[in-house]
């Protein structure tokens, strides 16, 4: 299944006791639906308040559901359809297929796709805290790019790894591209017309450590700022030290955009 959420509402991907998750909220819908233990197999085990438009999951079972009518099926039930109500759910089934039976969701991935958004203004909006990192200090867009680039290839990215994760056998990864792109808008009521720009950062790789795309936001966010020199990066990349990135960027601005197979 390809699946979307909005992250604000969960304690992460990961089920846990007595939290509510994504993955503890979907396998009762299933377990439910189909009337036995569905136990869901996800690529990525997105923290607490960040969001999905391409998460992945994988689970075995018969059913006598057309495989191209279960997606339809779980979003009725998850918006309500049953009842008579129509209500918005936060997680989506975007789309349900047939794999085959050792096909499973995490162990086959090839890599992934996270867009990170910011907005960058002096005007706050309330209504994206939870959905963008708002930063008012203006940004150098030049360096931030300029910056980018020494991350991309293969690297030991032991610097861009917060404590806390899953011990891996390795922190070298392959990133594979780097995309910052900007939309730049006119503030009307302040300061006579003051501009703002929303910013989507775009990394694609073949893995990425525990907390890894929020650091290397962060970072990008304090090389734009001038906390960081730009130069910096390539710095902090061979010192394998965490201590040496900048800041981690906050959870609600990161998007699991796409799993590759």
């Amino acid at each position: 299944m390809t699946i979307e959420y909005d992250g604000s509402e969960f304690s992460g991907w990961q089920k846990q006791p007595d939290r509510p998750t994504v993955q503890g909220y979907l396998e009762k819908v299933l377990s439910d639906l189909l009337k036995r233990e569905i136990a869901l197999s996800g690529t990525s085990r997105t923290d607490a308040g960040v969001h999905a438009r391409g998460q992945k999951a994988s689970f075995r079972t018969d059913i006598n559901i057309p495989t191209e009518r279960l997606a339809l099926v779980i979003n009725n039930i998850l918006c309500g359809h049953e009842k008579g109500a129509f209500a918005l759910s936060p997680v989506k089934i975007v789309s349900a297929e047939e794999r085959p039976l050792d096909f499973h969701a995490r162990f086959d991935s090839k890599g992934k796709k996270y867009i990170y958004r910011i907005r960058n203004s002096k005007e706050t909006d309330i209504f994206m805290r939870n959905y963008m990192y708002h930063v008012a200090a203006p940004l150098d867009m030049d360096a931030m790019k300029t910056a980018a680039g020494y991350i991309v290839g293969t690297h030991d990215f032991k610097s861009f790894e917060a404590s806390g994760g899953t011990p891996r056998e390795t922190t070298v990864r392959t990133i594979f591209d780097i995309d910052i792109k900007e939309n730049i808008y006119r503030i009307d009521n302040v300061n006579d017309g003051d501009i703002g720009r929303d910013i989507e950062l775009h990394v694609s790789g073949d893995g990425f450590l525990y907390n890894m795309v929020r650091i290397i936001t962060g970072t990008l966010v304090d090389i734009g700022t001038g906390r960081i020199p730009l130069h910096d990066m390539k710095k902090i990349l061979e010192a394998k030290n965490r201590s040496k990135a900048g800041h981690t960027a906050p959870p609600y601005g990161l998007y699991l955009a796409e799993v590759y197979y």
